[in-house]
């Protein structure tokens, strides 16, 4: 019996490729795809969870879309959702992350290893779990946070529901960034470090000389994923329910209170859409970022190049 050749067993592998590839492309088909469609059909009608329109929904075109860009409530719950991302995301996870990262970097033993385990258990505990305990936190009655201030009878989550939406979601998002900028923060020279100390240079200087341009490429995709994450949370319906009066409702907790809680699928799945625009235009904006330092770099690069070359000759 012959053994089989190279060639069969190149023709092998090409056809166990092309069936791996099918089976994405079938997963994206059903687990992406279909859904952006139905959502896109959906928002062109009147569908409903109940009544008539629950049975025979009918086609209202571009009606649904109007009717959100003119809603007061879409853009209260859009204003606070940019709160909630830019508190959230750009502010509070990126920079104490980072800051996390640089205070720890040449840190070892148990400080290190109780810091980080402390910022990771908030980060892989189950939301449900999370959210109970920051209700128990900043109950007003019997809250930790009244009891360790002395400040009996504080509402905070009445008085003040989009900051501890904000901050909640700091506590428990921090984690990732942090993980990525330490990652980022090893790929420094420690020469680098070193000569920027001898210089005498101050740890603004250190940072904006020697640090943030060799880790900007990590910052900018930490700032990319963590801000469609923050846009995209549904968490903080656990401790707020987008109350009171609707001052804590981002988008997430609009669309389900639209789309679920009132029953108009139809107006929900194109508040929806703009959700998915508005998230690929944050996408956009991170990507243009990432595209100009790859131009930067590769500008310096043949700059030095050049440099070199006329040195030699």
């Amino acid at each position: 019996m012959a053994a089989p050749s190279f060639g069969d067993d190149a023709a092998g592998l090409a056809g166990a490729r092309r069936g791996v590839r099918r089976a994405a492309l079938v997963l994206v088909a059903v687990f992406l795809v279909f859904p952006a469609l139905w959502t896109l059909y959906l928002g062109t009608t009147d569908y409903r969870l109940t009544g008539v329109a629950a049975s025979e929904p009918r086609f209202v075109g571009t009606g649904n879309y109007r009717d959100v860009l003119g809603d007061g409530d879409f853009h209260r719950s859009l204003w606070l959702t940019l709160q909630f991302v830019l508190g959230s995301a750009v502010i509070g996870q990126t920079v104490l992350g980072f800051a996390i990262a640089w205070v720890m970097r040449d840190r070892s033993g148990p400080v290190r290893r109780l810091v980080e385990g402390l910022v990771l258990l908030a980060w892989i505990l189950p939301s449900s779990v999370i959210a109970f305990l920051w209700i128990a936190l900043l109950d007003r009655d019997g809250g930790t946070l009244n009891a360790v201030l002395g400040t009996p009878g504080t509402a905070w989550l009445l008085d003040h529901p989009m900051a501890c939406v904000v901050v909640f979601n700091v506590w428990r998002g921090t984690a990732f960034s942090m993980m990525l900028c330490g990652a980022a923060l090893g790929n420094v020279p420690p020469s680098h470090l070193e000569t920027a100390r001898l210089a005498g240079a101050s740890t603004w200087q250190t940072l904006r000389d020697a640090v943030f341009p060799r880790v900007r490429g990590h910052l900018l995709t930490s700032l990319l994923l963590v801000s469609l994450w923050t846009f995209n949370d549904f968490t903080p319906f656990l401790i707020t329910a987008g109350g009171p009066d609707g001052r804590s409702e981002i988008m997430s907790v609009y669309v389900y209170r639209t789309a679920l809680g009132d029953g108009q699928l139809g107006f929900g799945a194109a508040i929806s859409l703009i959700m998915i625009l508005i998230n690929l235009m944050i996408a956009l904006v991170y990507l243009r970022a990432l595209r100009d330092r790859g131009r930067g770099r590769g500008r310096a690069r043949a700059a030095h190049a050049g440099a070199a070359e006329e040195a030699a000759a």
